[in-house]
C-alpha cells in the first residue's frame, strides 16, 4: 500500500534544479546529425541531413574542407536566400533546418563537411560529416561487355557473308562448268 509522505526540502530543491536544468538546456544550441559519415558514388547526389535546436533564430554555414582545398559552400538563415558560392550554384540545395543537398558528386567532393550554427546571441557550435565519394567500375566493365558484344556482333556478320560469298562462288562455278559442257557438246554437234 502507497503512503504518502510530504516532501522535504532537499528533495524540492533537487526537483527544482533538474527542473532549471532541463529548461536551460532546451534553449541550448545543439546540432543532431544521423549519419557522421556517407558514401556515394560519382554523379549520384547525398542530403548532409541535421536537425538543429535553439533559442531563436539560427545562421548556418557550410564548409567544405580536404587535404588539398578549404572553401565556403554557403550560409542562410531559416526563411531567407542561401548565399550559396559559384563553385556549387547548380549544385545545392539548402533546407530551413540546416541541412544541405549536394547533387553531381565528383571525386572532388569527398572530404570533410562542417556546419557551423550560430545562435542571435553570438553562440556558435560546429559539427562535422565526412563524404566518401567513389568511382563507378561497373561501368568499364559494362563498356567492355557492349564492345566484346559489338565485335562478336560484327565478326558473325562477317563470317555470315563469307559463307553466302561461298555459297555464291559455287553455285556460279556450277553454272559455269555446266555452261561449258553445254557449249563443247554443241560444238561437236555441229562437227
Amino acid at each position: 500500500m502507497w503512503h504518502l509522505r510530504l516532501w522535504e526540502f532537499q528533495d524540492v530543491a533537487v526537483v527544482l534544479s533538474v527542473g532549471f536544468y532541463l529548461c536551460h538546456l532546451a534553449g541550448a544550441l545543439s546540432i543532431y546529425c544521423p549519419q557522421r559519415s556517407l558514401s556515394r558514388s560519382i554523379q549520384e547526389d547525398v542530403l548532409f541531413s541535421v536537425n538543429v535546436s535553439c533559442s531563436g533564430v539560427p545562421a548556418f554555414h557550410w564548409m567544405f574542407v580536404s587535404a588539398a582545398v578549404s572553401r565556403s559552400i554557403g550560409a542562410w538563415q531559416p526563411g531567407t536566400d542561401a548565399n550559396v558560392s559559384e563553385d556549387y550554384s547548380s549544385r545545392v540545395q539548402t533546407y530551413g533546418n540546416g541541412s544541405l543537398g549536394l547533387s553531381n558528386l565528383r571525386l572532388q567532393d569527398a572530404g570533410y563537411y562542417v556546419l557551423t550554427v550560430t545562435e542571435e546571441g553570438g553562440r556558435s557550435k560546429d559539427s562535422g560529416l565526412v563524404l566518401t565519394v567513389n568511382e563507378v567500375l561497373y561501368e568499364d566493365l559494362q563498356y567492355l561487355t557492349v564492345s566484346a558484344l559489338a565485335l562478336a556482333a560484327i565478326a558473325g556478320l562477317l563470317m555470315l557473308a563469307m559463307w553466302l560469298l561461298d555459297k555464291a562462288y559455287r553455285k556460279i562455278s556450277a553454272w559455269r562448268s555446266r555452261r561449258e559442257v553445254e557449249e563443247r557438246a554443241t560444238e561437236m554437234q555441229h562437227l
